[in-house]
């Protein structure tokens, strides 16, 4: 993707320009941001992903002040009729199964793919929506059919409304209002309060991003250099040769804290420990996805990476699906290409080495990747 190429999706901006003005500082509305854009899925569609164990979902229904919520999988029986007014289906994660939504989320990789997440359609009856609230992350707002009607504003107070089921702004108080129809994106930054009321039937579809929080971040990566402590901090055994005999046997020796504090220290002393484990956690996949065993003959002329492949890298690793592999040279500028392109063509293949042929023919057979051009 050429950064610097003005594009239609962000209002003739180009990404480096979209990032520098907008990117987490301040709203941008977008008319005709994909003309003659439509669904990507028919009505139908949507709900029988909606079914599916595998596929995250929720209802959400409003009659007057009172809110109702449910989690999926829900069978077409137990939706609400269409005719009903005030209802909304938010199914998660489309892009992971349905190829137009995978190459509709590549629109945005100006974005880092740590950052990221997923495709999230919102299907509601006429008056449908979640309620004002704000989200911790950035969000584009596309809308795919129908009207929606949104209320945006800088909210200051962050209250919420006690008892209900919905994380829903107790006291919204809004700036702007915009009516977006098919082709039209609303980005908002972090924390921005907004409130989408359908007009009719609707689907909107919203491009999120993760944002971890640095607690929850922290907690991932400890559990995951736990696995390497004992091999990082080493073998050596606490000894207090000297000690004085003591009269508070409750209190723990300064001597022993310090030995804790250095052992620690010591298996957190590797930057590479680290980098490792924030790579694994970035591409480790949700737990509703799954790869089947692809083809294990045939020699690779040009490969894909499955939609469902998430392919990071840094300085000295690559990661895929949560696993890590140290390259350098010309076979990581390789791999860094894929992770970057999401393909490889005869040409890149044409330079690989038999090692770097080798590990594509892993990944697959493991159904990360596919030797073909379309992606699936």
């Amino acid at each position: 993707m050429d950064i610097a190429q003005a594009l239609p999706l962000l209002g003739g901006l180009s990404p480096k320009q979209f990032m520098k003005k907008h990117w987490q500082k301040k709203p941008l509305l977008v008319r005709g941001a994909l003309p003659g854009f439509a669904p990507l899925l028919a009505r139908s569609e949507l709900f029988e992903l909606a079914a599916r164990d595998d596929v995250e979902s929720r209802l959400v229904a409003q009659d007057g002040s009172d809110w109702r919520f449910r989690r999926g999988p829900f069978a077409r029986r137990s939706l609400p009729p269409v005719s009903r007014p005030g209802w909304t289906l938010l199914v998660q994660g489309v892009d992971l199964h349905e190829p137009a939504a995978h190459e509709l989320l590549a629109r945005f990789r100006f974005v880092p793919q740590a950052r990221l997440d997923d495709l999230m359609i919102s299907y509601a009856t006429d008056g449908g929506g979640v309620g004002p609230h704000f989200d911790s992350y950035d969000v584009f707002l596309l809308q795919a059919q129908g009207k929606r009607r949104w209320r945006i504003g800088r909210q200051k107070d962050l209250s919420l409304r006690e008892g209900a089921p919905l994380k829903i702004l107790d006291r919204f108080e809004p700036e702007e209002e915009y009516l977006l129809e098919p082709g039209d994106m609303l980005y908002l930054p972090p924390r921005y309060a907004h409130d989408g009321v359908a007009q009719g039937e609707c689907q909107t579809y919203s491009i999120g991003f993760r944002a971890p929080r640095r607690g929850e971040l922290a907690q991932e990566l400890l559990q995951r250099l736990a696995d390497d402590a004992a091999e990082l901090a080493g073998d050596k055994v606490y000894a207090d040769r000297g000690e004085d005999a003591t009269a508070t046997p409750g209190a723990i020796p300064q001597q022993l804290q310090r030995f804790a504090r250095d052992a620690l220290q010591a298996a957190l002393k590797d930057p590479r420990a680290l980098e490792r484990a924030l790579g694994e956690y970035l591409t480790e996949p949700k737990a509703s996805v799954w790869f089947e065993s692809g083809a294990t003959r045939g020699a690779l002329r040009a490969v894909v990476l499955d939609r469902r492949t998430s392919m990071m890298y840094n300085t000295d690793h690559v990661f895929i699906n949560g696993e890590s592999v140290r390259a350098s040279g010309r076979d990581a500028a390789l791999m860094r290409l894929l992770a970057d392109r999401r393909s490889l063509g005869p040409g890149d293949l044409a330079r690989a080495s038999a090692a770097a042929l080798s590990l594509l023919q892993s990944w697959r057979e493991a159904g990360w990747l596919h030797a073909e051009r379309a992606a699936r």
